[in-house]
Parts: C-alpha cells; structure tokens; sequence
C-alpha cells in the first residue's frame, strides 16, 4: 500500500533503543522526514501541478538554495536537483505544465529553472529583495508576478529583460498570492490589494485590514464553482482573518479567528502569541491549514467555523507548508524563523521537511447549524 494511500510501514514504529517509545521532539507527529532538506532555515514550499505524473516538491531556503524532490508513493523522498541563487531564496512556484520552476531571491532576481535541462537563467529584477513569485496563466497570456520591497509589483513573460508592467504599490510587499483571474498582495504598514488578471492585470480594490498587526502570509480560497471568492490572510498577531470580496452580508462572512497562542482560548492566563507563518488550502475541501512559529500546525473549517486538528508541539518554528495536487499529502517545513531574535538561533539545529497523510484529517464537519 501507498504512504498516502490507507496504509505503511511509515510512521507507525516508535520503539526506541532501550524498548520504550521515544519522545520525539523534533517529529512528535511521527511524519515522513525528507531526505537532504536544506542546510538554513526554509522559507517555501510547493507541490508540482496536477499536469505532471507523480508528485515532485520544491523547497526554497537561506542557504541561497532551491530544491527539487520526488516523492514516491511510498513515502520515499529522491533528492533530484537543486540550484543556487546569490542570497537567500524567498519564494518559488511552478509553471502550469510543471516543466520549469521560479525562484525569488533577497540578491533581488528571479530565476527560471528549466527541470529538464537543470538550466537556470534569470528572468527578472528589481531594486530590492524580490519577496514572492507566481506564475499566471490567462486565455490571452502567461507570465510570472514578482513583488518586491522596492514597492513595485512586476510581470514578466520571462524572454524579455523589461517587465511586462510594473505597477507601483504604497509599502512592501510581504507576502501574496495568486488564482486567475484573481490576485492578493499584503503590504508593510498592513496594506491589501487586490488585483485583476483578466486581460492585463490591473489593480481591482485596496482593502482596510482587517488585522491589527503586520501581514505575515495570505492564501485565496474558492466558492463552490472553483472560482476565487476571498482570502485568508494570517498576522504575526496569531490571528488569521477570512476575507470575502464581494461577500453577501460583509459584517456576519467576514470574521477573524485567534490561533497559534500557548494557552488555546483561556484568556484568564497571560497568552504567548506566536505568527501565523503561512497559509495553505486544500485543493479538495476547501478546508485550510495554518503553520507557527510556536511549532504547530493547525487544521481549520472556515465554513463551519471549527478547528479539525492541532499537531503536537515541534521543537522550533514551522516555517512554511503546502498540499499536492490532489490533497493526499501536507508537506511542512520545520526550522527557525528568527521570531524570537538571534539568542535564540541555534547553528547546530537541523532543520527539517515532514510529509503528512492529509486525505481524512482535512474532510470538512458537517455544518454547525
């Protein structure tokens, strides 16, 4: 049987050398580890899409690294390729057809790895750290969305050194997604706007946060017709806010919800209140993920408002997560995110990349009435 399937050999044992479980701190959920993950602290991860066979995983670090993984059915991971940008790599994402891979980096480009060839070559610039990439694919055109702290959000087609369009924004930009014909860009100074994409992308809205606290990570969700509807949008407040566009009744959709703090809900104990380092939905359910830097992942319903899981707790911060194609498995990265200053940086620390079995864990409650 598969790994991400019903059953395996994986994850299942626990017996330590003296006969007695072993209290695992840094894998408590007892998940797959990934063979060879980087040797710095990983800022991103992502599934190749459904048009390629087999499911490959790219992972993108500060040792200046990006890599490529295969994951079998069985829960092995291959190392396959890795390239290297000059300072560390911020975000990267596939191409639709899964034969290239786009890399932004803090040495302020943006590369295009062709997997066939192993080759990379840089397909973009800018004045300063390029903080996330996408690839869009319109009926009328394809190309790739950077955004930068230089407050310019840029598209490329990826054979011209010139931006497609450059489109000036009020602050950084610290994190943004992207479902055609739909985009998200979350700003320094809690900035929100969002883009349309039809045509040429143009800008469709700028929203007043509903966070108090600095953007961390944002992830547009679907309506039932497979269409971007909304957003969720995470803080380092520990708090995530579910957003819709065009909401029918604004003040009863939208809501925010509190998560990755020490003490759960009691508010009678002081909190420690962890960021929400990234956002994730699954592709099936419509269900969401969210990672901390308290070491936790959380599963959540946003339509019936109800936690399904919260992992134990791993002993350094998650940095990043991502679901494959089909849903079946939840990758998550494990190292530190400076959170809590340079005293708490440990070089010896390993960091680490765990795949989960995510098919029963993400089925949505039936709705609280």
């Amino acid at each position: 049987m598969s790994l991400f399937g019903t059953s395996s050999g994986f994850g299942t044992g626990g017996t330590g050398v003296f006969g007695s479980t072993t209290t695992d701190s840094h894998n408590p959920m007892k998940d797959v580890e990934v063979t060879s993950p980087p040797d710095d602290s990983i800022s991103c991860l992502a599934f190749s899409p459904p048009t390629m066979p087999g499911n490959f995983l790219i992972g993108g670090s500060w040792a200046n690294d990006v890599r490529c993984w295969e994951v079998q059915d069985n829960g092995q991971t291959v190392p396959k390729a890795q390239q290297m940008h000059t300072g560390p790599v911020l975000d990267a994402c596939w191409s639709d057809d899964g034969s290239k891979v786009f890399t932004a980096s803090c040495d302020k480009t943006a590369k295009m790895w062709d997997l066939n060839s192993n080759q990379a070559m840089q397909i973009a610039q800018h004045d300063g750290p390029i903080k996330s990439i996408h690839w869009i694919k319109a009926p009328n055109y394809s190309c790739i969305m950077t955004g930068s702290w230089d407050k310019t959000l840029k598209f490329w087609d990826t054979r011209s050194p010139n931006p497609m369009m450059s489109l000036q924004m009020p602050e950084r930009s610290y994190c943004a997604d992207v479902v055609y014909p739909m985009a998200v860009v979350a700003t320094a100074e809690r900035g929100l706007i969002v883009y349309q994409l039809e045509n040429q992308p143009s800008e469709f809205r700028r929203i007043d946060s509903p966070l108090k606290h600095q953007h961390r990570c944002v992830a547009i969700f679907k309506d039932k017709q497979n269409k971007p509807t909304g957003f969720a949008l995470g803080s380092i407040e520990g708090r995530v806010a579910i957003h819709y566009i065009n909401p029918p009744n604004p003040a009863k959709d939208n809501f925010t919800f509190k998560c990755h703090r020490s003490n759960g809900t009691n508010t009678t104990t002081p909190q420690d209140i962890y960021a929400v380092n990234a956002i994730s939905f699954h592709p099936v359910h419509g269900t969401l993920a969210t990672v901390g830097s308290d070491g936790r992942f959380s599963f959540w319903d946003k339509d019936a408002r109800t936690k399904l899981k919260t992992s134990e707790q791993l002993d350094q911060p998650i940095t990043a997560c991502c679901f494959n194609q089909n849903g079946n498995i939840f990758a998550y990265a494990s190292s530190y995110d400076w959170s809590k200053g340079h005293e708490y940086y440990n070089p010896q620390k390993k960091n680490y990349i765990f795949l989960r079995n995510a098919a029963e864990e993400l089925k949505p409650r039936n709705k609280k009435w």
